[in-house]
């Protein structure tokens, strides 16, 4: 019983992780600097990974996309990646997960879906550990431009998209930290074969054996044996 709620926990918490991982894809704020006026804030300019933007005070936002892939930065291109391969990477993890999870009907003997959990735990930590990096790369390229005083060009500070995919990306370690260490509470788990076995043993011990070769005698008066049988 305590694995299976380990399990749901951490399929809980991976799933958690995993939809803020894929949330940070479409989300606008990666970057974002703003030029305050005396009163009010005359612009704002943000940016993710597929755009460029500013908005003025009216609310009023211009975007550009950007280039061509290929004229693209390399810690954008990076970011990108790493992204994708941490959403994909959740998706099969929640499949696995489901398929290995001992409330689940599917997946075979205990000793299977145990090993099933794992692999989803694996994934998961692969996921968590994609996201992880490519929200630090980015992070760090915000971070040197706007400490390095020769950077001369618009200076941008962390955005919301990189608290959400560190958030996501730890939750989805963690979940797949427990699903890795319920393996070994599923491996305690007994199987039918020793309970059968077991029971066989006490019902054996109830006859017992007296005499020479071929001079027994059975305890349970209930039963009689012809003794010539077992000679």
């Amino acid at each position: 019983m305590a694995s299976t709620a380990s399990e749901i926990i951490a399929f809980m918490v991976s799933i958690s992780g995993w939809v803020l991982v894929s949330s940070t894809l479409p989300t606008d704020y990666w970057k974002v600097s703003t030029i305050d006026g005396t009163v009010i804030t005359t612009a704002t300019y943000w940016a993710n990974l597929w755009k460029t933007c500013v908005t003025d005070s009216t609310g009023v936002s211009n975007c550009k996309d950007f280039p061509s892939m290929l004229a693209l930065d390399g810690y954008i291109q990076a970011c990108r990646g790493l992204m994708i391969a941490a959403v994909s990477l959740g998706f099969f993890g929640s499949i696995f997960a489901l398929f290995g999870m001992k409330c689940t009907k599917v997946g075979g003997s205990d000793k299977a879906k145990a090993k099933i959990a794992c692999l989803a735990g694996i994934v998961f930590i692969l996921s968590g550990l994609c996201s992880m990096t490519g929200c630090s790369l980015y992070a760090n390229k915000i971070t040197t431009e706007f400490f390095d005083p020769h950077y001369v060009e618009q200076k941008y500070e962390l955005g919301a998209a990189l608290f959400i995919g560190w958030a996501g990306a730890s939750l989805c370690i963690i979940g797949g930290i427990i699903f890795c260490f319920s393996i070994s509470d599923n491996s305690k788990t007994p199987r039918m074969g020793y309970t059968y076995n077991g029971a066989t043993s006490v019902m054996s011990s109830r006859t017992k054996y007296h005499g020479g070769e071929g001079d027994f005698k059975i305890t349970n008066p209930s039963k009689q044996f012809d003794k010539n049988a077992y000679v």
